[in-house]
């Protein structure tokens, strides 16, 4: 059976690793593991072509040396680690004297650049334990005396490191010159990209500079291109809503919204429905900022503001390549508004995402945007209203008895537990002592029939739309938050959190 990455962590591969340098390992892909005998030591190798550079360890360390044959990915994972294990606990290894060294290139290779200097180690490091935590988000916050490195994980941020206050302006230009910024440029916001390799994994990253007191502060955003496509199944939806959802995706057109915050999984929804509704019979075409999955038989537009290319005047071109769906990337200002609208009533299948925080307000954001309400109720299929709540690990999840208190804030009386137990986070070895394991939705579904259509005619009122809605059964984001932790899913907590609004 193949080992594990995590085996490359001390005892014998740490005794490699002090002899043998990292760039050697990397070179010939081989992973120092532990376990080994007191005359020998292991070596994880994914092919034959690596077996003549094990004779090279066996001189530098004058052992015997013990192949393991490993898949190249778990080598090359094991090499990650090894990588950020540079960067320590609580230290970021950087030598405030070394030179700065900086360079363009199209795509950097994470894995390949450990002779670069100390800076661009750094910032390899960073994006690789980024990258091996599935973080969705790095922030670099400068203060007075060091700047603070924290990872959005699961939704939540957290502490990573710390760099020297002396040298944060050189990690920042590493950055800017990756993402081909302007270097000079430290009192105005700048906006770029940068794409990054990691094993066989492509990463994009968006790139958000904006100046603050004590320097520049920097945003970075991760996105996995190598990252499957969720289906509706997968997404959260229980019975009742996937049924609703799916339905929407049947009708020749009409406009679909998904709605939330930042970061809330609204695309992730669309592209679920957009796989629901693909066929060849259909032409598809999406524009979007940035592309997040790039889907076959599907044509997909980017956002370029710079040229001139944007929501609203892609938008008026897709419409002359006869399209049977369209989804637009969001809905930020009336044009765009119109255009989607128009386009719905027309003979189009129309997604698109909306910043409100549930599912009724999509209306008054709609009519906020000078879109006549006649146009909404005619117009408007559906809305669904999301936030995003951390799953509990399976394996060191507890259960409790929740006090009164707790049940008040979730709206549940103690009858409705029926003796079933809830459930909290309390952390492993899994799970990163965290307590949770990867995301998933709760929804808030909002269907828009005759009725619904009135309302919105007759005054467009988020309450009384809300009020219909509730009378036809629809839940809300707590409601169906609630239900996930009835079910072990996440916890009470959590959904609190994620969906006071």
């Amino acid at each position: 059976m193949p080992e594990s990455p995590a085996a490359a962590s001390s005892g014998d591969a740490r005794a490699v690793l002090g002899r043998v340098p990292l760039e050697f390992l990397q070179k010939n892909l081989l992973l120092p593991l532990d376990g080994g005998g007191g005359d020998s030591v292991r070596i994880g190798i994914s092919s034959r072509e690596s077996l003549p550079a094990l004779e090279d360890i066996r001189l530098m360390l004058e052992r015997d040396v013990e192949p393991v044959l490993m898949s190249q990915a778990e080598v090359e994972e094991g090499l990650r680690q090894l990588l950020v294990a540079r960067l320590g606990t609580s230290g970021t290894g950087l030598d405030d004297d070394a030179p700065l060294v900086l360079g363009e290139e199209e795509s950097t290779d994470l894995m390949r650049v450990s002779t670069e200097a100390p800076v661009v180690q750094l910032v390899n490091s960073m994006f690789l334990k980024a990258v091996g935590s599935y973080a969705s988000d790095i922030h670099l916050e400068p203060y007075e005396d060091q700047a603070i490195v924290r990872m959005r994980v699961d939704g939540v941020l957290q502490d990573a490191f710390t760099i020297p206050r002396a040298r944060y302006s050189s990690v920042v230009a590493r950055l800017k010159v990756m993402a081909r910024l302007n270097l000079a440029e430290a009192r105005l916001p700048q906006d770029g990209r940068i794409k990054v390799r990691a094993s066989d994994r492509s990463i994009d990253i968006r790139v958000s500079t904006v100046p603050t007191v004590f320097g520049e502060r920097v945003v970075l955003r991760l996105l996995d291109r190598g990252l499957r496509m969720l289906t509706l199944h997968e997404v959260g939806l229980d019975a009742d809503n996937f049924d609703q959802v799916r339905e929407f995706g049947t009708f020749p057109h009409g406009l679909i919204l998904s709605t939330g915050p930042t970061g809330s999984g609204k695309s992730t929804t669309l592209y679920a429905l957009l796989l629901e509704v693909q066929s060849p019979h259909r032409n598809i075409i999406t524009i979007e900022d940035p592309v997040e999955y790039q889907v076959a038989r599907i044509g997909q537009i980017q956002v370029n503001p710079r040229i001139g290319l944007t929501f609203a005047t892609g938008l008026r071109s897709i419409l002359r390549q006869d399209p049977d769906v369209i989804m637009v990337g969001e809905i930020r200002d009336p044009e765009t508004a119109e255009i989607a609208i128009h386009a719905a009533l027309t003979g189009h299948l129309v997604l698109s995402t909306l910043h409100t925080n549930d599912a009724p307000t999509a209306v008054s954001r709609l009519l906020d945007m000078d879109v006549a309400s006649y146009l909404i109720s005619a117009s408007l299929l559906g809305v669904m209203a999301q936030r995003l709540v951390r799953r509990l690990c399976p394996a060191c999840r507890e259960a409790y008895t929740p006090d009164d208190t707790e049940l008040g804030a979730a709206g549940l009386k103690r009858a409705e537990l029926g003796g079933r137990p809830l459930y909290r986070p309390k952390g492993c070895k899994q799970c990163f002592e965290t307590g949770f394991r990867g995301r998933t939705a709760v929804f808030e579904v909002l269907r828009v029939d005759e009725e619904i259509g009135r309302i919105i005619v007759r005054s467009g009122e988020a309450s009384a739309i809300r009020g219909a809605a509730r009378e036809k059964g629809m839940r809300t984001l707590l409601e169906d938050g609630v239900r996930k932790a009835l079910n072990g899913v996440t916890s009470l907590e959590e959904v609190i959190r994620a969906t006071r609004v």
